[in-house]
């Protein structure tokens, strides 16, 4: 076994956050040298896992641009980070903010699980297929503005919480369906509950939706482990999604989608943008075939160039006014 110290992994304290990192944690100790089938004793000593509770667990009653963004899921962990308290940390991709504090990166992008939405309800099978007027539940701003586009006539409910909570308010009546992450129920157990999914190139998923991403401090960013969890086909998917977040300013303001295909050479993507009642979209599709000097870098500029055509056409309509 490696006689590298142990690689402390902080995380979100959420059944989901501890279910995703826990995989990754399983992951980081075979790297680390613990064999296949080690004890959960050895595991956690190679990579022990350290929950911490972040703002955006704290408060669940208004939605995150209402509280500051997705920086309130990660401010406390990046805290910990920087500080030197833990040595990377396991998140959702889709819930980092497109810029990162200075001295840490995203270091590792493991295979992406399904990044499609996933239609929940008790009386239909699709979003479509929902009664005139009726209440749909979610948090997301791109999925209010998706399902609103397809059905103006829905009407839009907050639904905070983890994915628990909001079965149980869906259970209770305060909405006929929900939309959630297809790979957050997967991971949970729960992927048998979704009824149908929503397209994903009519409706793309939120940049990065579906991977999960180790942040490091940048001097770590060369660590021999992290080459073990390291996909290459979601590494380059995922940098252009982000350019193109970065592009478009992304926040929980903005009603962004974003889905890149990697097919050998050949990078897909579709980026858009929709205002928040979703009478307007704004949308570009286009595909590049990398050369191979820098995948990473390419796929990047490619999503920063279609992110910008986005902005430029959609303008101050896509940004949600303060």
């Amino acid at each position: 076994m490696s006689r590298q110290p142990p690689i402390r992994i902080g995380a979100r304290g959420s059944k989901l956050s501890l279910a995703q990192s826990g995989l990754m944690q399983a992951r980081i100790a075979q790297a680390l040298g613990v064999p296949a089938g080690a004890s959960r004793e050895e595991i956690e000593a190679a990579a022990p896992l350290i929950p911490i509770v972040t703002s955006g667990d704290r408060i669940q009653d208004r939605r995150l641009m209402e509280i500051g963004g997705k920086g309130l899921f990660t401010k406390e962990i990046e805290e910990a980070l920087l500080d030197g308290r833990i040595d990377c940390a396991v998140h959702s991709l889709k819930d980092m903010p497109a810029e990162l504090p200075p001295g840490l990166v995203l270091a590792a992008t493991p295979e992406r699980e399904d990044p499609r939405d996933a239609f929940i309800s008790h009386i239909c099978e699709r979003l479509e297929d929902l009664p005139k007027g009726a209440r749909l539940g979610t948090a997301s701003l791109r999925r209010q503005a998706q399902a609103l586009h397809v059905r103006p006539d829905l009407e839009i409910v907050m639904l905070r919480g983890n994915v628990d909570t909001r079965l149980a308010k869906l259970e209770r009546g305060e909405g006929v369906g929900i939309l959630l992450a297809q790979s957050g129920l997967n991971r949970l157990g729960l992927g048998h509950l979704t009824k149908s999914w929503l397209d994903p190139d009519a409706c793309p998923p939120a940049p990065g939706q579906g991977a999960l991403v180790i942040e490091t401090r940048a001097e770590d960013v060369g660590a021999p482990w992290l080459d073990a969890v390291r996909c290459r086909q979601t590494t380059i998917a995922v940098a252009a999604e982000r350019g193109a977040l970065l592009a478009l300013e992304g926040s929980c303001r903005t009603a962004i989608g974003a889905r890149a295909i990697l097919d050998g050479a050949r990078l897909s993507m579709i980026v858009e943008a929709l205002t928040p009642d979703g009478a307007q979209r704004f949308r570009r599709e286009a595909q590049i075939v990398l050369t191979g000097a820098d995948d990473v870098g390419e796929a990047r500029a490619f999503g920063l160039t279609l992110g910008a055509e986005v902005r430029a056409a959609g303008g101050d309509a896509i940004v949600l006014p303060e």
